[in-house]
Formats: C-alpha cells, structure tokens, sequence
C-alpha cells in the first residue's frame, strides 16, 4: 500500500464553518467538529477562516474582555482536544498583547500552541475599519508571548517546517495581506515555503469572486507555492456585509478545489500537494534563488502525527490524477485547441515569410499524423492569404499500404479541394533490395526502413523540383519512443508536429473535425481517428494490418503519461508508477503499468542520439525535445528502471 508522504504529497483541508457572531462556545464547536471530520480524512494540515473563534464581523466587541478572554481560551481548548488527532490547525483568533489588539493566525500542534502569526497589512477602507481595533506586525514589540506558563513564538516572520517530511514548509499570511505591493508570502516563498495559508474574512461584492481566484492562482504561479485560502461564511454576514465562505486552493497557478460559496452550513476541500513537485519548479526557477533574503525567518519545527495516510484506491486520493495531462480540461477545450492551432500556423507561416518558399510538400498516407499536419498547412496558407495550389500532398503507397488509409487521403484531398501526387514506392524499393543484396523475403529492419528512406527521397527532391521545403509529420511522442526511421521520417525541413504529443493531437484533430468541418470532411477525419496507428511497412494479410504501433511500444495515452511526468517535474520511476495507478486503475495492471514504464526508459534512453539531430520544430506545450529548446541529454546515458 502506497503512503502518499513518501510520494511528495501533503495532505490539506481548507475550512469555513458554520458560525454565529461573537458566539465563541458554537464556534469553538463547529471548530472542533471540523476538526474531527478532517481527521477522519487524515488531513495532516487545516485552514479556518480569520478571526474564526470570534468572528470577524463583532466591531467594538473587540474590546471587550469577555470575549477576548473567551476566545483565548477556546483556542486552548481546542489544541488540547485535538492532541491526539494528528492534525496541525491554523485558526483565526484576536490577541491582546502590551495594550495593543493583534488579529492572528494561532498554529495548533501536539496540544499546544506552537507559534502566533499577527496580521502584517490593516485594510481601513469602505467596509474595512481594522485599524480602529486591531495594530499590525509593524507595531509588534516583542518575539514571543507566555500562555499558560509557555513561550510562544510570535511574529509574521515565522516559518514552519515539518521534522519527518524533509522539504515541504509552510508560511502563513492574513486576509488583504497577499493583496499588498510586496505580500508577506513572497518573502516567506523565497524562505522555502511552498505551502502558503490565508485565514480571511472578506465580504462578497459583485465581481470579487473572479477577482479572488485570480489572485490566488497567479500568487500561487508566481511564488511556485499551493496557495490554500478560507474565508469567512455566509453565517459571518451582518449589517451591510454579506459573507459567502470563498474555499479555494491552488497549486502553481492551477485551482485544485473551488468550494461552494454562500452556505450557512459547514464547507471543508481536500486536497493532496505535490510539494515534490513545487521544488522541482523551483529548482528550475532561477529567480528563487537569485532573489535577496530580505527578511530572515524563524523556523518552528513539528512532527506530522499521521506520518504518510495510506492509499489503496483512486477514491482515497484528494486529487485529480489525468490520464491525459497533457490535455486541457473539457470546459476549456476549445480555447487549448484554438492555441494550439495558432501557436503551429504561426511558428510555420514565419517559416515561410524567412525562407520565401511558398510551396509545403508534405507526406500524406491518411495517417492520423500526416492527416493532422496537412491541415495545420492548409491553415497556413490561409493565414497567410496563399492559395492551396502551393500544398504539394503526395501519397507513396508501398508494400503495407492498407485501402482503408489510401481511400483516406484520396477521399479528403478531393473534399479539401486540394492536389494530391501518387507515387508508388514498390518498384524503386525492390530495385534498391537488388542493389544492396537483400533478400525481399526477409522482412526485417531493412526491410520496413528501406521503404521509409525512399518516400523521404522522394519528398526532398519534389522540395528541391518545387522550390519549397518538407514539412515534416513526425510527433512528440514518436521522438520520446525513438519510434521515427533515421534519416527518413525523422528528417525534414521543418517539424510541425515536433512539440505535439500523440494524445493531444488526436484530441485537437478531433475538435477540428467537428468545429472546422462538416459533412462528409468531418466523417473522413473521424474515420482517421479511428485507424488503428501503424508505419504500414509490412505486407497487408487478410486486409489486416499486421502492425499496430501501440501493440510493439505500448499504448500512447500510456507513453504520453510517462512523458509528462518524466520531462515536466523529472519524477522519480517510482512515483510515475505511483500516478499511473491512479489514473489508470482500472485499465492496466500493476504488472502492465511497470512493464510498459521500463519499456519506456529503454526506448527513452536509446534513442536519444535522433533527438541530438532532429529539425527544427515549434514548441508547443510545456515540454520539448529539441536540444536547442528545452532537452539537452547525453545521448549515452543508461537508462532508468523501476
């Protein structure tokens, strides 16, 4: 059984609860009923709301005794009450230091009190009048405060870090506090935070909502943090402020959890950090450390008590593990789709602009990859006001050549309106067997890469005949597998589909067949989609295609997950495998996942030398591998296992 600690995840609740103004024994109770739920949830961290004991809404109750005594109090209550629960609280609550009202963040662990963090920036505006009862961290006089006979660390230069979970800190800021110039959580993020907490009470006006996720993501991108942020409820709401209990956390600039607004019940979100995964972009942040350490922090150091909560299923886990990371989610498909299109039109239309080579020859079997790169030229030329008439398609059938991808290509060339050469490489092919002494009965690699040279041949010198240039059709994820012949379709003059993974250019080809097209087009693009993935090298049998790409190097939404994970974070074997549990649970076996995982380092790893030479190629997504773009590898390295 997988412990989730061990794979760089923490696991964290953000909490608005139900509350009543000033009403600090109800409080005090939804608190710890919270508290309980989460524990449940083994949630090794929990977020609540600013000022969450008293209630931020209780005005010049502030100054009252009762309430101030009782609020400290509670606090006390419920850090010894949850001793044995396991959990680190962060809780909201007034404190009354030297004749001063601080509004802080109160840090439970182990049944005690472990650190106090003060409210560093007042906001004294429209609904805002903090500054009338409350002083801010630049007003505090003193490092530490005695309750109950303890010292206890206090201050907004506080930091936390966890004894048994190396590299994961968190840092705590207060309500319009991240809303400042320079919030304290940058600071706190350049210390080694990469968990950062906001306690908040902020009332709902028409438009904050947006305004707030906004924040919270783009703080959390800038800072290469998970941002978890609580506010107040909807039972804080009073006078002429209504109050809706905003739960979100963010994770490098992705919203994980977005709770619902505007409940009188109790709201909590779950969700699993990847810190390791936060540190890897920080390792390749150079701002993080080429930033000066203005502010020097006090670490305070805890135990996590629920040191790795086990996982046996997907259910277990509070977060969504795609099986298709590289693709967007549904609801903004087609802006990713749209992006895509514009990034590849562009990147090739000013390749054509600098050379003023207007003529694309292009390789078109009916093959979901050439099918895909034809119609990222077609919009080319269209972007750039060049008739179709400057596409040169040329379709090569040869020795494992299905009907169903020739009848493809023929069919959509003639519904694209677009001219399509035939030239047959069977011929050419045996007559080269004769001439290097092969035998045409073995079907080996010289054989299916005799056949993948010629059509290559053919295109160069068309190119050279039309004065234009090849545009290549090659994907991602065929360069990651070493899955390209060398010097044959691993050369052109510009790779168009270079920074586009097999997964994610289905999923556009798809979008394109049903918002670009319709009619016959679309059913003929579809069609292609459904073509089982081959090089058809050799010999139909039966109609039958006897090779199926995924059946030789494993399935591509697979080898795409691996990719991911392996170039963007560089995550260990392990831990790949780990995510690849979760998002294909019920799909693969254990044994097949690490099967295919091993398969993957080897090919990974052996055909890095057809990267070290691969054409240029636009980069597409947040990975590449272009040795100019983004991956430089030894091309002798030994491969990984797991």
């Amino acid at each position: 059984m997988q412990k989730i600690n061990e794979m760089g995840f923490v696991r964290v609740a953000a909490v608005s609860p139900e509350l009543k103004v000033a009403d600090i024994d109800f409080n005090k109770n939804e608190i710890l009923q919270q508290i309980s739920l989460a524990n449940e949830k083994q949630c090794q961290i929990i977020l609540f709301p600013e000022l969450a004991i008293t209630s931020y809404s209780c005005g010049d109750l502030f100054y009252q005794s009762y309430l101030l005594e009782g609020s400290l109090k509670a606090i006390e209550e419920i850090a010894q009450q949850n001793e044995n629960g396991g959990s680190i609280v962060i809780l909201g609550a007034p404190l009354f230091l030297d004749n001063m009202l601080f509004n802080c963040a109160f840090v439970l662990a182990d049944g005690e009190i472990k650190g106090i963090v003060p409210k560093t920036y007042l906001p004294n505006r429209a609904e805002f009048y903090e500054k009338r009862w409350f002083s801010s961290e630049f007003q505090r006089t003193r490092s530490d405060i005695l309750i109950s006979n303890k010292s206890i660390p206090f201050g907004a230069d506080l930091l936390f870090s966890f004894s048994n979970l190396p590299n994961c800190k968190f840092g705590i800021e207060i309500g319009d506090d991240f809303l400042a110039v320079e919030p304290p959580s940058s600071q706190l993020a350049i210390a080694g935070a990469n968990l950062l907490f906001n306690l908040s009470a902020s009332p709902e006006i028409l438009n904050k909502a947006k305004l707030r996720k906004l924040l919270v993501q783009s703080h959390s991108a800038r800072t290469c943090s998970a941002y978890i942020y609580s506010s107040a409820g909807a039972g804080e709401s009073s006078t002429d402020n209504c109050f809706s209990g905003a739960v979100l956390i963010a994770e490098n600039g992705e919203l994980l959890n977005d709770g619902e607004r505007f409940s009188f019940d109790s709201q909590m979100e779950i969700a699993d950090i990847d810190f390791e995964m936060l540190n890897k972009e920080r390792m390749e942040n150079s701002s993080f450390f080429d930033s000066p350490k203005q502010k020097i922090f006090r670490e305070i150091s805890i135990e996590i008590k629920y040191p790795n909560p086990p996982l046996s299923k997907k259910k277990e886990f509070f977060r969504e593990i795609s099986p298709d990371p590289f693709i967007s989610k549904e609801a903004e498909i087609d802006d990713f789709c749209k992006e895509i299109l514009n990034i590849q039109t562009t990147a090739l239309a000013k390749r054509i602009k600098h050379t003023q080579l207007k003529n694309i020859v292009l390789g078109a079997s009916g093959g979901l990859d050439s099918t895909y790169a034809l119609i990222i030229a077609l919009k080319t030329l269209e972007k750039l006001g060049l008739s179709k008439k400057h596409l040169i398609a040329v379709t090569m059938p040869g020795m494992g050549t299905s009907k169903l991808t020739k009848n493809n290509i023929v069919k959509l060339a003639e519904l694209l309106e677009i001219n399509l050469l035939e030239i047959p490489i069977e011929k050419a092919v045996k007559q080269h067997f004769e001439d290097i002494r092969h035998n045409p009965e073995l079907k080996n690699v010289v054989y299916e890469n005799a056949q993948a040279r010629e059509r290559t041949q053919i295109l160069m010198d068309l190119a050279n005949k039309h004065n234009g240039f090849v545009l290549g059709t090659g994907d991602l994820s065929e360069l990651a597998l070493g899955w390209c012949t060398f010097n044959a379709d691993h050369i052109s003059m510009y790779a168009i589909n270079s920074g586009v993974p097999k997964t994610m250019m289905k999923r556009v080809l798809d979008w394109i067949a049903k918002k670009e097209f319709k009619g016959e087009t679309t059913n003929v693009l579809l069609d292609i989609l459904k073509t089982p993935i081959s090089p058809e090298l050799l010999p139909i049998i039966n109609d039958e295609m006897p090779q199926k790409t995924e059946e030789l190097i494993g399935d591509y939404i697979l080898n795409d997950f691996f990719l991911f994970y392996f170039l963007r974070f560089g995550f260990s074997p392990e831990k790949i495998l780990f995510l690849s549990e979760l998002a294909f649970q019920d799909v693969y076996s254990s044994d097949e996942k690490k099967y295919w995982l091993n398969q993957f380092y080897r090919r990974f790893f052996a055909h890095q030398f057809k990267r070290s030479c691969m054409p240029d190629g636009v980069k597409v997504c947040s990975v590449s591998l272009s040795p100019r773009a983004d991956w430089k590898m030894p091309s002798d390295a030994a491969p990984f296992n797991c």
